[in-house]
């Protein structure tokens, strides 16, 4: 059996997010730790980081934003939801971001049926969230998409069919997306166990091995870059 990576590598490239935005439009975005300027901006609030992301997105002449996998990060600290004083510090990204304007379109990234949605409400969570299954070459395996609107998931039910391109949903803004400038997190998961409607998004060091192969680079799929 073919391995999950080679399996997204070989599928043709797909956009998750408003198709008539040309890959042209997309810019990379450094949110890590050693992005200085977001260290000395201290942008504490939702509305400070979307003018922030708008400012980039203005000087680079872009629609989207994009990256994030892999990237340990700073601006999780401000909710409790990834501390646990008996653990390492849960900030590193395990799925793409793809920051744009609330309202934009969210598409299927291939064909699938409606795994399970949830709304994971607090600061810092996903808020409305929907995960597909697929299964491609005989191979099952999930994508996430976090940060929605709530009449994302409003008319949804389990089950639920969509083919690769289909609008699925559209981007929430930070009254009901965890308290987030508007983006998409998009996530590949291979085994998703007993989780429901959400899957972590972050990790940290201890587990970051088993997450890289549980949850591979999403651009395999995407092939932005």
């Amino acid at each position: 059996m073919k391995p999950l990576t080679s399996i997204l590598n070989a599928q043709p490239p797909t956009k998750i997010i408003d198709a008539s935005i040309n890959i042209s439009e997309y810019t990379p975005l450094n949110l890590s730790v050693s992005n200085e300027e977001l260290v000395s901006q201290k942008l504490d609030t939702s509305e400070d980081f979307e003018k922030y992301i708008s400012k980039f997105l203005k000087e680079n002449n872009a629609k989207v934003a994009f990256g994030g996998y892999i990237e340990g990060r700073f601006l999780y600290q401000r909710s409790p939801i990834f501390l646990d004083v008996s653990k390492p510090e849960r900030n590193i990204h395990i799925g793409l971001d793809l920051w744009a304007e609330a309202g934009t379109a969210v598409l299927a990234a291939l064909d699938g049926i409606v795994h399970s949605f949830k709304n994971n409400i607090g600061l810092g969570d996903y808020g409305p969230t929907i995960i597909l299954e697929h299964e491609v070459e005989n191979e099952k395996f999930y994508t996430l998409y976090g940060h929605l609107s709530l009449e994302s998931i409003e008319n949804l039910n389990i089950g639920d069919q969509f083919k690769k391109g289909d609008k699925i949903a559209t981007l929430g803004n930070a009254s009901v997306n965890g308290d987030y400038a508007p983006h998409l997190h998009f996530q590949i998961i291979h085994n998703i166990g007993d989780y429901w409607g959400d899957y972590p998004g972050v990790c940290n060091t201890n587990d970051l091995n088993f997450y890289i192969e549980n949850c591979p680079d999403p651009n395999l799929l995407l092939k932005i870059t």
